[in-house]
């Protein structure tokens, strides 16, 4: 723990670029699944995939810095963006421990999708109609949603981290 927090003191940057290698190792990895492996992506990983590159461009931007100010407050940023990634991610989950009678993630999410820009500049990336309470792949008994879950919880900590130690710092 004493290596993370040294860290933390004198290599936010680092931090952050590493956060943000993460975000994209995950996308490609989501890509590969699509791609490769055939998973359709259902609307609520379609969001997460939002999530993951917002959370990646705040991280890469924040660390292109080197002014504490604003290492605090793209951090808090970070914290926001990885808490609404946790968010749908934990209701993904809920949503595939508890599955509905009928299935109700499908069409209205997946329109508010569609008119969101960035979908059509990456069409590859965040295409996908698949069902949000299916358990398509696992990997220790978690599926996708449960691993989204612990990987946003995860980049929240360390931006809170991030934040705590730089504002104490000042």
């Amino acid at each position: 723990m004493n290596f993370v927090l040294t860290q933390l003191d004198t290599a936010p940057r680092r931090v952050l670029a590493t956060v943000c290698l993460a975000c994209l190792a995950l996308l490609a990895f989501g890509v590969y699944l699509q791609q490769v492996v055939g998973l359709d992506p259902c609307p609520m990983c379609i969001v997460q995939r939002y999530a993951l590159v917002l959370v990646a461009l705040c991280a890469a931007l924040t660390g292109a810095s080197g002014r504490k100010g604003l290492h605090v407050f793209g951090s808090l940023m970070m914290i926001v963006l990885a808490v609404s990634g946790a968010y749908v991610a934990a209701r993904q989950s809920w949503l595939q421990w508890y599955p509905p009678e009928v299935v109700s993630c499908g069409r209205d999410l997946y329109g508010m999708i569609e008119t969101f820009p960035l979908q059509r500049a990456i069409p590859m990336i965040f295409k996908g109609g698949g069902d949000c309470t299916k358990v398509d792949w696992t990997f220790l008994g978690g599926s996708i949603a449960n691993w989204s879950f612990l990987w946003f919880s995860a980049m929240a900590l360390v931006g809170a981290l991030l934040v705590w130690r730089r504002a104490r710092a000042s």
